[in-house]
């Protein structure tokens, strides 16, 4: 055999493993395709859960799943080859993500983080709606697993918790310390003892906050964020009542974080072909001295 067909033998099986190596790489749209299949729900056409800036025809290197697409966050996954971010929480501010006012105003924050992404070929995709509505919740699944209280969870409402008998001031640090949080905030007399204990991560509103601290079998509620004026002043009142009530404010991404890597592990279930990575959204608040 010539050199000449030798080359062009070469080239063609060259060719062949090029092809067969893009036709095996999944796109972003093809794997949120498979995610919209296994979640277990109907998917709405109404949802928030929609592709936030790139390409859904990117081939995708590796996935990062994380509370929110942060700056921070990104950059990390891209160092580390991920480009399809899935995100439970807005990319841009607002929960639509929408950005023409950004645009108008031509924000410098907005318009850098636009850049980074086109630059670097990321997808970013909000994964919030339709994780929320699976059932067990996966945000919920992967919280309860990290705080270790599966044993103590209600049969008939996941959210209901009995667990042995502590204090305030405890419960608090022992959420502190198994959820990784900087900083906790309390409102309720830190002795006070207590055995029922509500769970409402993330930012589920002041009005389902009242009704779980309405239940007499409910002493302290723990939830993500909500305005001061709201569930906060609520539990001030019934803290100077005299009631047997107690709040504790985790912050909203550290409440729901641990949702975000349970997911990872169950994209790795049905996407086998690319790195499937929890990137964590570092905590933005420190304690002042």
């Amino acid at each position: 055999m010539g050199v000449t067909s030798r080359i062009s033998l070469f080239l063609l099986a060259t060719a062949a493993i090029v092809s067969g190596q893009q036709s095996a790489t999944l796109t972003a749209q093809q794997i949120i395709e498979r995610i919209q299949a296994q979640v277990g729900v109907p998917w709405r056409s109404q949802t928030v859960d929609t592709f936030k800036a790139g390409d859904p025809a990117t081939r995708v290197t590796g996935v990062a799943t994380t509370m929110m697409a942060t700056y921070d966050v990104l950059v990390r996954a891209a160092a580390q080859g991920l480009n399809l971010i899935i995100t439970h929480e807005p990319t841009f501010y607002s929960h639509l993500d929408q950005t023409a006012e950004l645009e108008k105003e031509n924000d410098a924050v907005w318009a850098d983080k636009e850049r980074f992404i086109k630059e670097h070929h990321l997808v970013v995709w909000r994964f919030h709606d339709h994780w929320h509505m699976r059932r067990p919740d996966g945000i919920t699944t992967g919280v309860v697993r990290q705080l270790q209280w599966q044993k103590f969870q209600s049969a008939t409402d996941p959210s209901l918790f009995v667990l042995p008998e502590t204090t305030l001031a405890s419960l608090a640090e022992q959420m502190k310390e198994r959820l990784g949080i900087q900083v906790v905030r309390v409102v309720g007399n830190p002795q006070m003892k207590l055995t029922k204990v509500g769970l409402a991560p993330g930012a589920s509103g002041p009005q389902r906050h009242r009704s779980m601290l309405q239940r007499n079998n409910l002493d302290v509620l723990a939830i993500g964020e909500v305005p001061e004026w709201e569930t906060i002043e609520y539990v001030t009142d019934a803290v100077s009542e005299g009631k047997n009530k107690a709040l504790i404010l985790l912050g909203h991404i550290p409440s729901e974080q641990p949702g975000m890597e349970y997911c990872a592990e169950w994209l790795k279930t049905f996407v086998k072909e690319v790195p499937v990575e929890f990137v964590k959204t570092r905590e933005p608040f420190w304690l002042a001295k």
